[in-house]
């Protein structure tokens, strides 16, 4: 089983389906903000909260039962926002799909965010880069160490153990490494 993470761009949408035959997973911080724009502004906060309530269930069918009983108390008095929720469904809860020790970590783009500030913030820092290859050196260093820090961290960002179980390939393992 295959996941991409995005904000809303529905051209990527289709290329994802067709070209990469993988789910496509909306990125529940941008919907929410979407969501939060259909509100007024008194109103944010309490919808943000019923919109919660579907991503705290257990499994997929509840959490889309719930969304669609929000959706359909919202419909009387926003129905511009319950139009938004029954057209996103799908992608916004398409992680819960996964195993839920992944969930936390598919739900939105904020990891990848944060990791290209901080290829942005070093890489602005140095300023004007000698060659191509001094920008490969210092990007790839960053990405390895945050490779490094996924693996190691305590809630680890993912394994290759917990990924199997939803995998569509064959088990993939490290070497080991030389003494």
């Amino acid at each position: 089983m295959r996941l991409v993470i995005s904000d809303a761009h529905e051209g990527l949408k289709a290329a994802v389906a067709k070209a990469l035959r993988a789910t496509w997973q909306r990125c529940r911080v941008h919907f929410g903000r979407n969501a939060a724009a259909h509100a007024g502004k008194t109103q944010r906060r309490i919808v943000s909260a019923w919109i919660g309530t579907a991503y705290a269930e257990a499994d997929a069918p509840a959490a889309h039962a719930q969304w669609r009983r929000v959706a359909d108390q919202l419909r009387p008095k926003v129905p511009k926002l319950a139009s938004l929720m029954d057209s996103a469904e799908e992608d916004v809860l398409a992680f819960m799909n996964f195993p839920r020790e992944h969930r936390a970590k598919l739900h939105s783009t904020n990891p990848i965010e944060r990791l290209n500030g901080e290829v942005k913030r070093r890489t602005h820092v140095v300023g004007i880069f000698p060659n191509e290859a001094a920008v490969a050196r210092l990007v790839g260093a960053l990405l390895l160490e945050q490779s490094d820090e996924w693996a190691t961290q305590r809630s680890r960002y993912m394994t290759l153990e917990t990924i199997s179980a939803v995998s569509d390939t064959s088990a993939v393992s490290l070497p080991v490494a030389a003494a």
